[in-house]
């Protein structure tokens, strides 16, 4: 697998914690989807390791689930393009 699995054509709000990380996943192959549960360890030939980040404030962040994103982990709209 050298690309990404596409989870879904749009993305997923959620809701975050200031100073709390999350990890987003690049693989799409995560049953918590847009964020990582490890199943990229699965994978042999897998370049994909979940994208930490923190939480610069509360409120909601929009994630990418189809993976292509140019600013990840926030949906960019790549998704209107597939």
């Amino acid at each position: 697998m050298s690309l990404p699995k596409v989870f879904k054509a749009s993305p997923t709000a959620v809701t975050v914690e200031k100073g709390k990380t999350y990890a987003w996943c690049t693989c799409g192959l995560s049953e918590k989807n847009p964020l990582c549960d490890g199943a990229h360890k699965g994978i042999d030939e897998a370049p994909f390791k979940s994208l930490k980040f923190t939480a610069e404030e509360d409120g909601e962040l929009w994630l990418c689930n189809c993976k292509h994103t140019k600013n990840p982990p926030f949906c960019d709209g790549s998704h209107n393009s597939m």
